[in-house]
């Protein structure tokens, strides 16, 4: 079915019925002539009545034969961008910008000035990249085959019978996808790029993560990682030539750089096609660096971590001619907490420790610490020890040390220590509440019903012998007058 732009050009149904005076219906299959005296139109199905005594009519003359009317452009044929990258369906977005670096370089137009579907195929590269590397556009390639911009914006035919279909135009230039990602450099100089790739990679380590100990941040240590950097080839050691051959003066523009043209009366010049500006021509490059002296290699590196480095920062460290930037994982630690610059630990001591006071040993972030408990400290109570913290990456000084203070109760208790807590129990005071084993006598008083009571009352009547010694009165002084008194 051919289209009408075939044989009325931009005429549509209502252009034909204003222009030459008749009216078209959407029948299927019907066939327009004309008579070239009177220039009169007629429909195929209808008879000739009076036109027939005209001698210029051309019965069977067929001007148009269209079954509708439809401008459509059929869709370009379906290309495997899969296969034009040589990738397979399921290649991930690192796997197809690789494949996509190989062919771009490869079928580069300035790369390929010789080769006349180089761009054609170059062109094809990056429309196969934009698709692919685009979440959207590739999952509505894989299901439908095409993209929304492919499928075009009609489908269905308007008021007049016309339906109207675009082919896929990529909105983005190659060059400038090629450029956007993979920067200036093009093949301008030393085809391409001034390093050669390797199987590390094609280019030098741009971010690393260092995995570190909650001890090594907060002291600082030095790490040794592995990168990739670009240096001095260690084949040719810089000189971009094969053993045994070196670079000659480019006989192209006579050792200068630059090669003039001649446009008409016009001299111009510009940087040497075949040199590129060095002056010197390799026959014979070197095959580990491709001929510019420098290539990706994997180096042991040493990075010196600084004291106090928090989790997830990232600090920026040059290596060489490139730069690198280091994100830091700490992993956390089962007796530290840190809040910024401070640290936090618990610390338990005894029932004994916290009435009547006394020291204990903790560890700290550089030493150990020894800390006074004082008397009578209650749980949860908070020591500080100042600037024994992290230190401040960017500032000066260090944060602080906060140790907590948790009473550790015994989980069981011998027949002396319940006797010692029940005779405690009875001199106790303001007890919220009821205790167990003490009752209260007729005058009100506290007295102990726990066993074992013997120990108890021993415990009582020692406790009751030190009670009535009085204010200024020694117990050499009580022990004389008992003797007197006996």
């Amino acid at each position: 079915m051919a289209p009408t732009r075939s044989f009325l050009g931009f005429l549509n149904p209502k252009t034909i019925s204003v222009v030459f005076n008749t009216n078209i219906s959407k029948t299927p299959c019907r066939y327009i002539r004309r008579c070239y005296n009177c220039n009169n139109f007629l429909r195929g199905r209808e008879t000739v009545p009076l036109l027939l005594n005209c001698k210029n009519w051309k019965y069977n003359e067929i001007i148009g034969k269209h079954r509708n009317f439809h401008t459509t452009n059929n869709l370009k044929a379906r290309v495997d961008y899969y296969k034009v990258l040589g990738v397979s369906k399921n290649a991930s977005v690192k796997d197809i910008k690789k494949a996509y670096y190989q062919l771009a370089k490869k079928y580069h137009p300035d790369a390929n000035k010789s080769d006349p579907e180089a761009s054609k195929k170059f062109q094809e590269v990056s429309e196969a990249y934009e698709i692919l590397s685009d979440e959207n556009k590739r999952k509505q390639y894989d299901t439908y085959g095409t993209t929304s911009e492919q499928m075009g914006m009609g489908g269905a035919g308007g008021p007049d019978g016309f339906t109207h279909q675009w082919q896929y135009k990529s909105i983005i230039d190659p060059e400038e996808l090629f450029r956007k990602i993979f920067g200036d450099a093009g093949f301008k100089s030393e085809a391409f790029s001034d390093f050669a790739e390797s199987q590390f990679g094609f280019g030098a380590s741009q971010e690393i993560i260092v995995n570190l100990k909650f001890t090594e941040a907060a002291r600082g240590v030095n790490k040794d990682v592995n990168l990739n950097v670009v240096d001095t080839c260690p084949k040719c050691q810089g000189s971009r030539c094969e053993l045994g051959t070196k670079a000659i003066k480019c006989t192209y523009c006579n050792g200068t750089g630059m090669e003039t043209f001649s446009r008409g009366p016009f001299v111009m010049r510009s940087t040497c096609r075949h040199c590129h500006g060095t002056r010197m021509l390799i026959k014979f490059p070197c095959l580990e660096c491709e001929g510019k002296g420098q290539s990706v290699q994997r180096k042991k590196v040493t990075v010196p971590v600084p004291a106090g480095v928090e989790d997830g920062q990232t600090v920026r460290m040059s290596v060489g001619n490139n730069e690198v930037f280091i994100t830091f994982k700490v992993e956390s630690s089962k007796y530290f907490r840190r809040d910024g610059p401070d640290v936090h630990t618990d610390c338990s001591i005894s029932v004994s420790q916290a009435l009547l006071g006394g020291t204990v040993r903790i560890q700290g972030l550089y030493e150990d610490h020894t800390l006074q408990i004082v008397p009578c400290t209650s749980s949860h109570s908070t020591i500080r020890l100042s600037r024994k913290g992290m230190k401040r990456v960017s500032q000066h000084g260090y944060g602080d040390h906060y140790v907590h203070i948790k009473i550790q109760v015994p989980k069981s208790l011998s027949d002396k220590q319940k006797a010692l807590i029940s005779a405690y129990a009875e001199l106790e005071e303001d007890t919220p509440g009821q205790i167990h084993g003490v009752a209260f006598d007729r005058d009100g008083n506290k007295t102990s019903i726990a066993e074992p009571q013997n120990l108890v009352d021993a415990i009582k009547e020692a406790l009751k012998d030190k009670k009535s010694i009085e204010p200024g009165v020694s117990e050499e002084d009580l022990k004389e007058s008992k003797r007197s008194k006996g």
